[in-house]
């Protein structure tokens, strides 16, 4: 059986099953199930056999020895005693079937045409304290012997003890071999019934690991196209994904209003809040007899309203790109001047190094100028945040045969693969104690993949934690007519 499990654990290592998993547990209770199964039919079926094989031996002797008197006595009728002591020896011995006689003294009267006084049956049989009565089974070393000895008497004469001898080692060999065969039926049985119902089961889990996939996959961006299609599944799991459908469905609608609320909300309050701002603003350059604590007090309150002023317009821009309302101006622009203009304006103003690799032939895409370089400062200033002074920002601009790549790559504290599937996500922050500037809306990423998109591109990330982050801008190449 230990071939058995053997093998059940290198199926399971093999398919990478975790033993913490629902189906390694069915599993593994089925093939408990089986194992005992099997092996408590296997046991009685060789309990039977041998059973069956050493009661038709003891049969055989028992009638032999039943008879062997009435035998002497119709073999005496033409002859001596002794005579047809010898007649009925020779007719009931065989190949291996023994019999002998002892006198009261000890010594052989009569013994088998095969057999004498050195023979191993009769050394075999004195080295026993006690020969049984009945026919029994009797091991000497790799020999299995049924031998039973009784009083021998023929008329009231009283003739010694007669003593039957079966060898049945060849029979126990063959029985031996046989249940061998039967365990090794067993235990393949056991490994293939296990591949089967391990199959079987991972083929009925297969909805669950469906659902476990869109759920842990699904954005808020794809609440409406994400649906689970089962077929031919049981219908308890049925149930269960239509349940989910109707759950992404309720979440979807839920979305949509959010965006909607927020683009309205964003729209109505851009105004008022504007004309705050100018109002602080002007109140600044006027405020000629101000106290350095009211001078203080409008410095924040002006910066507050234009950091709210950026969120809301930021706020308006993702509501139109939800709506197929953000229009974009696509002409044809060289990414090699574009790519230098950031990187000479972004290290200004932060004055920090730049490090720029551009591509020796000249690289043109078709976009919306504004809108790209939007993106690329943003992609810049981030690399900046969070990395330190020391370390440089660098940006690559590379061409294949059908896209153009600008690579924003940062040497700073990295971004966790369970927050990389997030981090375009709209206020969503990797670790609010990380950021080293507060004055950022959370929106900026969620607004480059929207603008990136919407110029028939694509926005990628790789990242390690502590070794850094690399955006990757990717967008088809414009060749121009000949």
């Amino acid at each position: 059986m230990s071939r058995a499990f053997r093998g059940v654990i290198n199926y399971f290592t093999n398919q990478r099953i975790s033993t913490s998993s629902l189906q390694f547990r069915l599993t593994l209770e089925l093939v408990v199930l089986s194992i005992m199964g099997l092996g408590g039919v296997a046991f009685w079926a060789g309990w039977q056999m041998e059973q069956n094989l050493v009661y038709a031996h003891k049969q055989t002797l028992e009638y032999i020895a039943m008879g062997f008197p009435d035998r002497i006595k119709l073999y005496s009728e033409m002859g001596m005693l002794e005579v047809g002591l010898e007649r009925t020896i020779n007719k009931v011995s065989t190949s291996g079937l023994l019999v002998w006689v002892k006198s009261d003294r000890g010594n052989i009267v009569a013994h088998s045409p095969s057999m004498d006084s050195s023979s191993p049956a009769i050394l075999d049989m004195d080295s026993l304290a006690q020969v049984p009565a009945k026919p029994s089974v009797v091991r000497f070393g790799d020999r299995y012997v049924v031998l039973c000895g009784n009083p021998l008497a023929v008329n009231d004469r009283a003739l010694g003890m007669v003593y039957l001898s079966l060898d049945i080692t060849e029979d126990r060999q063959k029985f031996n071999s046989a249940l061998s065969r039967l365990l090794l039926v067993s235990m393949l049985t056991i490994v293939i019934l296990t591949i089967a119902i391990a199959r079987r089961i991972r083929k009925a889990m297969q909805p669950l690991e469906q659902m476990s996939q869109v759920a842990s996959a699904i954005s808020a961006d794809d609440l409406k196209q994400a649906q689970l299609q089962l077929h031919r599944a049981p219908d308890e799991i049925l149930g269960l994904a239509t349940a989910f459908n109707q759950m992404l469905f309720r979440l979807s609608g839920s979305w949509e209003q959010q965006r909607q609320f927020v683009g309205n909300v964003s729209h109505e309050l851009r105004t008022p809040l504007t004309i705050v701002l100018g109002y602080l603003q002007s109140l600044l350059r006027r405020g000629t007899n101000l106290s350095a604590y009211q001078k203080q007090a409008l410095e924040t309150a002006t910066a507050e309203t234009e950091r709210t002023i950026r969120m809301l317009q930021d706020l308006l821009d993702l509501a139109r790109a939800d709506s197929g309302n953000l229009h974009f101006r696509l002409n044809p622009i060289m990414l090699n001047t574009l790519v230098m203009e950031v990187a000479a304006m972004s290290q200004k103003v932060s004055n920090r190094k730049i490090a720029v690799s551009i591509a020796d032939e000249d690289v043109f895409t078709c976009a919306d100028r504004d809108r790209l370089q939007q993106v690329l400062i943003n992609l810049v200033d981030n690399a900046i945040k969070y990395s330190s002074m020391e370390q440089s920002v660098d940006l690559v601009l590379e061409k294949s045969e059908k896209y153009a790549m600008i690579h924003v790559c940062d040497r700073g504290i990295g971004i966790s693969l369970q927050h990389q599937n997030r981090i375009f996500e709209r206020f969503y922050r990797v670790d609010e104690s990380m950021t080293r500037s507060r004055d950022g809306t959370g929106l900026g990423l969620a607004i480059a993949k929207s603008l990136i998109e919407g110029m028939e591109g694509r926005i990628t990330l790789r990242s390690k934690p502590n070794e850094g982050s690399i955006f990757t801008i990717i967008l088809p190449v414009w060749n121009p007519p000949l």
